[in-house]
């Protein structure tokens, strides 16, 4: 499955949107113009906690999952993968305890609801587990998700990620779980001085503008750090994905464009696959307004 995957990129801002920022219509053309770019894989970020009961049986609202029934169909009705994920859930970061029979539920009815879907549909437990799901309690935490997602999808191909927002530095940290259907994932954003260059949410943001890419020692520090990842995965007989990497639109687009290249030929060569963060909003390797790629990141994607 993890060859399947492939090349892909994250329709971010989309079912995930926290309001007040960039949003990207979940429009079935833009699943065409990933298609017809030769691209593999869709990963679809979902904020399912925004839209679910705030007390037993938290049941999720059946309009919303028509929304993201609409997003899974539009990927597998042009042959491409899609990854579904619980994205956002902040509120389970801050007080695990407090909200683990939500989140628990809310994978029961997801699990369910897909439950006949064909292989080419996975699952990621949960984007960037973080705040007080530390490392040994998002452990248990994954364990028991994955639990629920086993008593309806056996043999359901499942993304996991450790704690510190899949840190590539905290893969060591993560208990894999005994599966035979399981992928590890990491986010890449280094150096995050670069890719975040300008981003209004990252405090002091402004100050790294102007900071390019592409020296020789960008390059090593790029190379180790996805041997160190490759070498984790090796040790634990686990398939990789690079789930999110990109570089903010305020940064320079040659040192975006020569990043870009650089991190996801390194994953190729490393047998790792990848999607892009994001389709088209802040991040965007599509533009929107002009309704064509930017060509640049296409290229760097895509050669």
């Amino acid at each position: 499955m993890n060859r399947w995957l492939g090349r892909g990129i994250n329709f971010g801002n989309a079912l995930d949107a926290l309001g007040g920022g960039s949003e990207l219509p979940l429009d079935e053309r833009y699943f065409d113009e990933v298609a017809r770019a030769g691209i593999d894989t869709v990963r679809l970020p979902v904020r399912w906690s925004a839209h679910a009961e705030p007390a037993p049986p938290y049941a999720i609202d059946p309009a919303f999952f028509q929304r993201v029934d609409a997003g899974v169909r539009a990927a597998l009705d042009r042959d491409l993968n899609v990854v579904v994920n619980v994205h956002h859930y902040h509120e389970l970061c801050a007080a695990p305890d407090e909200h683990l029979p939500r989140f628990l539920a809310l994978w029961q009815q997801i699990a369910s609801h897909y439950a006949d879907h064909c292989g080419r549909l996975c699952f990621e437990l949960l984007n960037e587990p973080r705040g007080q799901l530390t490392a040994a309690r998002w452990n248990a935490v994954l364990a028991q998700a994955l639990a629920v997602v086993r008593d309806s999808n056996p043999e359901r191909t499942v993304i996991i990620g450790s704690a510190d927002m899949n840190d590539p530095g905290a893969l060591p940290a993560l208990a894999v779980p005994d599966d035979d259907h399981l992928i590890a994932t990491v986010h890449y954003y280094a150096p995050f001085e670069f890719t975040h260059q300008g981003a209004g949410w990252v405090e002091g943001a402004e100050g790294w503008l102007g900071r390019m890419w592409g020296e020789p020692a960008d390059e090593n520090a790029v190379r180790d750090d996805l041997a160190e990842v490759a070498a984790w995965g090796r040790q634990q007989r686990l398939p990789l994905f690079i789930g999110e990497f990109g570089a903010f639109s305020r940064a320079d687009m040659v040192s975006r464009a020569r990043w870009t290249t650089f991190v996801r030929a390194e994953a190729e060569r490393l047998g790792m696959s990848w999607a892009y963060w994001e389709f088209g909003t802040d991040f965007g390797a599509f533009d929107l307004q002009r309704s064509a790629w930017r060509e640049p990141l296409r290229r760097a994607l895509l050669g």
